[in-house]
């Protein structure tokens, strides 16, 4: 691989039309997060219950006494060996950010289906300090459109992402990023969600690769990733966003 070779001062022309490009997406970038943060809310009125290594708690204690709340839709099923790679890469990126989102009033949490004791397993494997629970036996990752019985992939569609899709397209589990809110009443209201490839702003060796001269390299959306343990062992993935 090698692009056109030309003077710095061609170069230098090529350059300054490409920045006009991403100011502008600077620009729009900025303008969505304003139409973000001005979506209406949803009161959440439904109990759910979440396993915990601190014992069962509710969406409210998830909060860990702070306003707001961002649940990442781990997929990681019950009857799953191990987390998704795809998943897993955006995991890497979380711990070294916790400080400063529990500064910031923001709590992070994981959320999947598999069993508490699997999960534990798992962070352990890779690593991570994160808060993770389990939702088995919750409604939760299906009300949220995340999990998918075998009942739901039976059917002609399934909604995810805002939209009805093909079975053939889905999982019994799929990513997904969800915001919640809790005021000073004790009131908690879902703000936003996020499926598919809406959360990869959060990965940050995406946006570094993007700067690298072969940029991703991908055959397919995050074909390259791996579990952070399984590059030496060069393993396909078996899933990724």
């Amino acid at each position: 691989m090698q692009n056109e070779v030309v003077s710095r001062e061609k170069w230098l022309e090529a350059r300054r039309a490409l920045l006009l490009k991403e100011k502008e997406a600077t620009k729009l970038r900025d303008s969505i997060n304003a139409a973000r943060l001005a979506l209406p809310w949803v009161r959440v009125d439904k109990d759910y219950v979440f396993d915990t290594p601190e014992g069962e708690k509710s969406l409210a204690d998830l909060f860990d006494g702070r306003s707001q709340l961002l649940i990442y839709h781990f997929m990681l099923g019950p009857d799953w060996e191990a987390g998704c790679p795809g998943c897993s890469f955006l995991s890497d990126h979380v711990d070294g950010a916790l400080p400063h989102l529990n500064h910031h009033d923001v709590t992070w949490v994981a959320v999947s289906r598999a069993p508490l004791d699997k999960i534990t397993a798992y962070k352990r494997r890779m690593g991570w300090k994160f808060p993770w629970v389990s939702s088995f036996g919750s409604d939760f990752n299906f009300d949220y459109h995340v999990s998918f019985s075998p009942e739901d992939l039976a059917k002609d569609k399934v909604f995810y992402n805002f939209t009805p899709i093909e079975p053939a397209e889905a999982n019994d589990e799929l990513p997904g990023l969800s915001a919640f809110y809790r005021n000073d009443k004790g009131e908690i209201f879902h703000t936003y969600s996020s499926y598919a490839r809406g959360p990869e702003e959060l990965i940050g060796t995406l946006m570094i690769l993007d700067r690298a001269p072969k940029g991703r390299n991908e055959e397919g959306t995050m074909s390259f990733v791996r579990r952070h343990d399984e590059y030496e062992e060069a393993k396909a993935p078996s899933c990724c966003h």
